[in-house]
């Protein structure tokens, strides 16, 4: 099963993140998308406003299935190996899934603030493109100037699927919502 994660490229705490979920991953899973690439975005009906919400989790089998801000962390954090029961205690703790949403709306909000913003977008290793525009050429990163991270074995053939218009998003709990809230 594949999905496809929508993150910030610009911001230092979500590329960190975005790598070290790479080196727990290693593509098997997880493509990857930043948000300041519109034209592969564009090709999942996703908006820039969508993008202001916070990280966007798609799954590639049924792209109508989608989940959005901690939501999207929370599933990311289910399909790792050993994180699905430590998710399942958070989400069924009394109050602490909600404290955990306000903390990620402030970490989002701020993020730029607390954490640093890049001058380039970086491209991850394991982009969710086919083609030449998933080049990481402006990523000054180091950790991404391996030539394996332009290999097309990592790239999705998928993803212009005309199914992607339907932008509903999960709040992580199953339901659906709209790209705005």
């Amino acid at each position: 099963m594949l999905y496809h994660v929508i993150y910030d490229g610009n911001c230092n705490l979500c590329v960190n993140s975005v790598k070290l979920l790479e080196q727990f991953d290693q593509g098997q899973q997880f493509s990857y998308v930043p948000m300041q690439d519109q034209a592969t975005l564009e090709q999942f009906g996703i908006t820039p406003q969508d993008c202001e919400l916070g990280i966007i989790l798609i799954d590639a089998a049924r792209p109508q299935q989608r989940w959005q801000g901690s939501g999207a962390i929370e599933e990311i954090g289910k399909l790792l190996p050993l994180a699905g029961p430590v998710v399942e205690a958070y989400r069924a703790l009394p109050g602490v899934k909600w404290a955990g949403d306000r903390l990620y709306e402030q970490v989002r909000d701020n993020r730029y603030a607390w954490f640093g913003k890049r001058d380039s977008t970086c491209q991850s290793g394991y982009p969710s493109c086919s083609d030449s525009a998933c080049s990481n050429s402006a990523c000054s990163d180091p950790d991404h100037s391996d030539p394996a991270y332009s290999d097309p074995a990592y790239s999705d053939p998928d993803h212009s699927d005309p199914d992607h218009s339907d932008p509903a998003y999960s709040d992580g709990d199953g339901s659906s919502q709209t790209g705005a809230s």
